[in-house]
């Protein structure tokens, strides 16, 4: 008997976790800043992404799990572009590839949020301008205020697509999901 890969049927899997959880978020979709700001903490909303595909609208799946009212938002461009972030990036299988703290992952699917997980001591914030990630993190920043954190799971057209990411640790058709913490906005 042969035993079954981690990565058989890798897109269909891939497809159906982004599915369920567009099926869980229902009609709940985020366009402006207000409608960000009145999102209720642990519930799924969906951002329409920036992604070009032939398949129509691209979306974000998101969950804000912190909220701060008063923090500022970044812009795509220019002054306020760039941010500070702590970020748990992990594929459907749970496993992480990327990430400066040990958050939630794609299998957390009761995130407490009266006691979170939180970076310690010893983590770092890494910092990156909000134009240079890929369209599923571009589309969710703009909406985040310094401050917040959001859980994202990111269907894998506005991921890193079919090819996945240069160096290969991302196959194609990844969804991905991050627990993202925007630390600040540096400039």
């Amino acid at each position: 008997v042969e035993e079954a890969g981690k990565y058989d049927n890798w897109r269909e899997r891939n497809e159906a976790f982004a599915d369920s959880i567009k099926r869980l978020t229902g009609e709940n979709y985020v366009a402006t800043a207000e409608q960000a700001d009145a999102m209720e903490l642990g519930k799924l909303y969906a951002i329409q992404t920036t992604a070009s595909t032939t398949e129509g609208a691209q979306y974000v799946y998101c969950k804000k799990l912190v909220k701060n009212e008063t923090g500022e938002r970044p812009l795509y461009t220019g002054y306020h572009s760039t941010v500070s972030a702590f970020y748990y990036g992990t594929l459907i299988v749970g496993d992480q590839f990327d990430g400066n703290f040990d958050g939630y992952s794609a299998l957390d699917t009761n995130i407490p949020l009266s006691s979170l997980k939180e970076p310690t001591a010893f983590d770092s914030p890494t910092t990156f301008a909000v134009a240079s990630v890929i369209p599923g993190w571009t589309a969710a920043l703009q909406l985040m205020r310094a401050g917040e954190r959001w859980m994202l799971y990111i269907p894998w057209q506005s991921a890193y697509g079919s090819s996945g990411n240069n160096d290969g640790t991302i196959p194609g058709y990844t969804a991905l999901t991050f627990d993202l913490l925007l630390e600040r906005i540096v400039e």
